[in-house]
C-alpha cells in the first residue's frame, strides 16, 4: 500500500496558491488556486504538462497563440513551451506533469 503524504501549500505568484496532490518520479499532479486577476507568470520547463479546468475562466498563452479555457476544457503544453496564464474568472487547474517537477517538492 501506498503512504498518503499531505504536500503544503505555496504562493507562486500574487493570488496564486499551489498544492501537491501526489507524485512519483515519472508522474505529478499539482493543484493551482487562482484569484480573479492573478497572473501565471510566462516561463517554460523541460516537463510535458496536461492542463485541466477544474473551475474558472482563463486565458492561456502558449507559444505565440492565445486562448481562453474555462471548466471542463483541457489542453497539453509540450516540453520546452513558453506558457502562462491570466484567471478571468476565480478558479482552480489541475496540472500533470511528467516526469516529476522536483522543484515543487
Amino acid at each position: 500500500m501506498t503512504t498518503l503524504r499531505t504536500f503544503p501549500v505555496a504562493h507562486p505568484d500574487a493570488g496564486v496558491t499551489r498544492q501537491v496532490l501526489a507524485d512519483s518520479p515519472e508522474l505529478m499532479l499539482v493543484s493551482f488556486r487562482f484569484e480573479q486577476g492573478a497572473k501565471g507568470a510566462l516561463h517554460n520547463h523541460p516537463h510535458v504538462q496536461s492542463t485541466y479546468v477544474k473551475s474558472g475562466r482563463f486565458r492561456f498563452f502558449l507559444n505565440d497563440k492565445t486562448f481562453e479555457i474555462g471548466p471542463g476544457d483541457s489542453f497539453v503544453i509540450p516540453s520546452g513551451a513558453q506558457h502562462g496564464c491570466e484567471c478571468l474568472e476565480a478558479g482552480q487547474l489541475l496540472d500533470s506533469f511528467a516526469p516529476r517537477r522536483d522543484d515543487f517538492l
